[in-house]
């Protein structure tokens, strides 16, 4: 595996259940901020985002359970149907622990084709169980979320290291 940027994964190896628990409660707060119109047609899922992200990056940590229950949450919070989120979570999740070693060869710029599938199955089982429960089709609006998403993939990454960051010794000259 030549393709490898050891370094890239090295600083994930230290990361605690704390942090990544805290992480995605923060996502949870950020996807239930009120907001309106195109503001709320653009926002990305915050949590199907840090979810993907935690599979790809710690899959012994963040997989399917924890994808269900943050869908659970998701569902609690976002008032849908129960289990319509968690279901279309952990099939996301699913698709990315079975890619996550293919994923980590990449580099983040071309991981976004594949990120904005993985969005787009999420949206897709939405979708489908949304249209099983009322036979309501949603506007087209509802795929902009998977893109916003993929397009700030890239800025994933350097958000869930700033806090890693060890800060500089002022003993050391």
């Amino acid at each position: 595996m030549a393709f490898v940027d050891s370094s890239k994964h090295e600083s994930l190896s230290n990361v605690g259940n704390r942090f990544i628990v805290l992480s995605l409660i923060v996502a949870l707060v950020l996807n239930l901020l009120p907001l309106q119109g195109i503001a709320l047609s653009l926002r990305p899922d915050c949590v199907a985002l840090l979810v993907l992200y935690w599979s790809i990056n710690q899959p012994q940590r963040v997989g399917m359970g924890a994808s269900f229950i943050m869908g659970l949450m998701m569902d609690v919070g976002d008032a849908s149907m129960f289990g319509q989120h968690a279901l279309s979570y952990s099939v996301m999740s699913f698709i990315a622990l079975l890619m996550h070693r293919r994923l980590r060869i990449f580099s983040i710029y071309k991981q976004i084709p594949q990120v904005t599938l993985l969005l787009l199955s999420a949206q897709l089982v939405m979708l489908l169980t949304g249209i099983l429960i009322n036979a309501n089709l949603p506007e087209w609006d509802f795929l902009l979320a998977s893109v916003s998403g993929a397009l700030l993939w890239p800025l994933l990454p350097t958000l869930v290291r700033i806090p890693q960051r060890r800060r500089p010794d002022s003993n050391v000259l």
